[in-house]
């Protein structure tokens, strides 16, 4: 009986380390998992032929659907339909005006009827006119408080624990990890360093005009209504570019807006891990892809199936989906 008992614990204590030791333990083991995992075995190997040095080991994020929710809508477009609604009271001229009337009303469809063009003036309206200061607290208060409507939990808590142990273990392997996302970069550096541990200067998106002003209390810089840079498409790699300097090694995404930097990425000679993130978990989270208003994944679904990059199923390759849940 007592040798029994002791290969029961041994067994159980085994099983233990050998969890312990699994640096992406929300992961079934898959082909996507093993993958990542010996690519990162291979790049961080001295000596071996595919050894990255440190300084160029940069791995690049998409954010919405690829590192946090992006249904029923992206989240940046519920924290601007959530500021009209605020800033309402000091615009009366709204009630009659579209695309505000649709949204004060709740009709979706008025208010979509307005197309590109009242997206921007919804954006401008509610992201400019303040300071770079004034919008972070703005951010922040609006993150602390809001819930997803499915969820009922916090956006930053609506996060992919998978993707959460991938950036973990490639900053552990000397990787630095970098946001390059089409949302707007000051809605996420004010949240990005707590929820990912990717510090402000590490996000890279869409971003609108400032302008520097001396007011009586101090400099300060003052939002515009225009848009100096769209980091979406084709600007993603031109954003890479710009703003990161070197050529990254691993890209994650989950949409056409993805591709290009998947295709930049999977372009570098040295070594490359693409992947794309695969809505398919309608249960515990949501399935879509190539007739979907937000995340639409069409081409570069059927590119990473021609160039054999890695598809994360996320029904099947992933335990978990949100942090603490099931």
């Amino acid at each position: 009986m007592k040798s029994r008992f002791l290969l029961v614990f041994a067994i159980a204590v085994a099983a233990g380390a050998q969890s312990a030791n699994d640096p992406l333990p929300s992961w079934n083991n898959a082909g996507p998992k093993q993958s990542l995992m010996r690519f990162v075995s291979d790049v961080t190997t001295q000596g071996g032929a595919h050894f990255v040095p440190v300084p160029e080991r940069i791995a690049v994020f998409d954010n919405d659907g690829t590192l946090w929710t992006e249904q029923p809508m992206y989240n940046q477009l519920a924290f601007v339909l959530a500021r009209v609604e605020q800033m309402a009271p000091q615009h009366p001229e709204w009630k009659t005006t579209q695309p505000f009337k649709g949204v004060l009303e709740h009709d979706a469809k008025a208010a979509a009827a307005s197309g590109e063009a009242g997206m921007v003036r919804l954006l401008a309206a509610t992201h400019s006119g303040m300071t770079t200061d004034e919008f972070r607290k703005t951010v922040s208060d609006w993150i602390a408080t809001a819930r997803h409507p499915r969820f009922h939990r916090p956006y930053t808590e609506c996060v992919y624990q998978p993707m959460l142990e991938v950036l973990t273990y490639l900053r552990a392997n000397g990787f630095k990890t970098f946001i390059v996302s089409g949302g707007g970069v000051e809605f996420m550096r004010p949240w990005t360093e707590k929820t990912y541990g990717i510090p402000p200067e590490q996000v890279v998106g869409s971003s609108g005009k400032t302008q520097f002003k001396l007011l009586p209390s101090g400099p300060v810089l003052v939002k515009l209504p225009q848009v100096e840079f769209v980091d979406d498409g084709a600007g993603k790699p031109s954003g890479i570019n710009r703003f990161i300097g070197r050529h990254p090694i691993a890209a994650f995404g989950n949409s056409d807006g993805d591709l290009q930097m998947l295709e930049w990425t999977a372009a570098n000679p040295k070594a490359e891990f693409v992947a794309l993130v695969h809505h398919t978990d309608a249960t515990r989270e949501y399935a879509y892809d190539r007739q979907s208003s937000f995340g639409k994944l069409d081409k570069a679904l059927d590119e990473a199936r021609a160039k054999r990059w890695t598809v994360i199923d996320m029904k099947s390759d992933w335990k978990t989906i949100f942090p603490n849940s099931r």
